[in-house]
């Protein structure tokens, strides 16, 4: 035998790994309950569904072999027209699959409501969040600090974000977390969610929402609560305070490169958002000549 492989051989190897590499994939590397919960939900929606595909697949090349015209064993009806027995089967097995998602995606559903508190035997930290053009802003309300496209949280800790959008309808997703939700302007919407260990996961936002939608991603930093509560203590320490002019300037549509942060927060700053009592992000500025309306 020779070491080389064979062109097939090379095919399903290049498969496996493409199969193994998918396996790595946020959605498959939970790191809370809730994206654990959904896991379980993708992996039996897909066993549910694999049951009849897989058979189906199976009993059409087992067909098209052994009605092929050259065997002659194969018996030819062509009067043949129904039969109530394969009626039944062909379509009480789609009912019955049918039935079986629907009630998975019903108690997944009702228990994971995104609004439905986590059970935890530590009291969950406030976190408001604001969708801009094109970066995301996190307000700590208890810690009285803020900051723009870096999420820090403490591991082991539940976490309850309450979120609104100063500009288009956008979305927050944390895939290892899980639950993604919208951000709506003049609504507030609520997500809890929990980070199991300490660790860096990608936030990102999954709707198109102009040209720097690509790059409205932010860095989650899980830590320890006792290195949250000294994070928390160097962002009071150092910066400038989040106020309703520093607001207005964040609100410029741009792309923040590294991650700002704030030593205070404007009481009541999160409300006024909510409420539109500051005006929406300016949106796109004209840049040619007396293209500017008049």
């Amino acid at each position: 035998m020779h070491g080389r492989m064979t062109g097939p051989a090379r095919w399903l190897g290049a498969a496996a790994l493409l199969l193994l590499g998918g396996c790595q994939s946020a959605l498959l590397d939970p790191r809370g309950p809730v994206g654990r919960a959904e896991k379980i939900i993708l992996t039996n929606s897909v066993a549910i569904m694999l049951a009849i595909v897989v058979p189906t697949i199976i009993a059409t090349l087992a067909f098209a072999w052994w009605f092929r015209a050259s065997n002659k064993r194969a018996t030819y009806l062509p009067e043949w027209e129904f039969s109530g027995r394969i009626e039944l089967v062909v379509w009480s097995i789609p009912i019955m699959v049918i039935l079986l998602l629907g009630g998975v995606t019903w108690i997944s559903s009702r228990d994971l409501d995104p609004a439905r508190p986590l059970q935890s035997d530590h009291e969950p930290i406030d976190i408001q969040v604001v969708s801009l053009d094109w970066k995301w802003l996190f307000i700590y309300p208890q810690q009285g600090v803020a900051a723009v496209n870096e999420l820090v949280v403490p591991a082991g800790v539940p976490l309850h974000f309450t979120l609104t959008s100063a500009s288009v309808l956008n979305t927050f997703f944390v895939p290892q977390l899980g639950s993604m939700i919208y951000t709506m302007n003049g609504m507030a919407t609520e997500l809890h969610l929990h980070a199991d260990q300490p660790g860096d996961y990608l936030g990102l936002s999954a709707h198109f929402s102009g040209d720097g939608f690509s790059d409205m991603n932010f860095r989650v930093r899980a830590l320890a609560p006792a290195e949250f509560d000294a994070w928390a203590r160097s962002t009071r320490s150092a910066g400038k305070p989040l106020d309703s002019a520093n607001y207005a300037a964040l609100m410029r549509q741009s792309i923040e490169a590294t991650p700002l942060r704030y030593a205070a927060v404007e009481a009541g700053l999160f409300d006024r958002i909510v409420r539109q009592a500051l005006p929406p992000g300016p949106g796109p500025e004209l840049e040619h000549a007396g293209a500017k309306e008049k």
